[in-house]
């Protein structure tokens, strides 16, 4: 996993993520720039410190983030996170319910059945009191 980072291709899939557009990109680096230009910027391998964090800044992300990105590196964090059937990932995703969710609904529904009958009959004495005082 030595293979060297590309950080015009790290800069495409930030912007990507992010829903920018390479003419609104451009926009923002500044009237010298255009949409051809951020093309070719995403096809250097390796981008200047001061334009990286310009541009990192702009897509919100850390600078650190685009100049170290590694798919491979991400990719095999994943796998080796989320796919691993042993007991090491086991706290990392429990898949299984302790606990039936229809169950949980039902048990919701009557608590706000009992209470809707409370409001209910609070109601009512409000009522009652209320016709108690109008007789007086």
């Amino acid at each position: 996993m030595n293979e060297k980072i590309h950080h015009g291709r790290n800069i495409k899939r930030f912007r990507e993520m992010m829903g920018i557009k390479q003419e609104a990109l451009a926009f923002e680096l500044g009237e010298d720039w255009s949409q051809k230009k951020i093309s070719l910027l995403e096809q250097k391998e390796e981008v200047e410190d001061e334009l990286l964090r310009q541009v990192a800044k702009i897509l919100k992300v850390p600078a650190e983030a685009v100049k170290n990105f590694s798919e491979d590196v991400a990719m095999h964090i994943f796998n080796n996170s989320f796919e691993s059937h042993d007991n090491s990932t086991l706290n990392a995703i429990n898949n299984y319910c302790s606990f039936n969710p229809l169950d949980k609904l039902v048990e919701a529904l009557e608590e706000n059945k009992k209470l809707y009958e409370r409001l209910l009959e609070s109601e009512r004495e409000k009522v009652e009191i209320m016709k108690r005082m109008l007789e007086k």
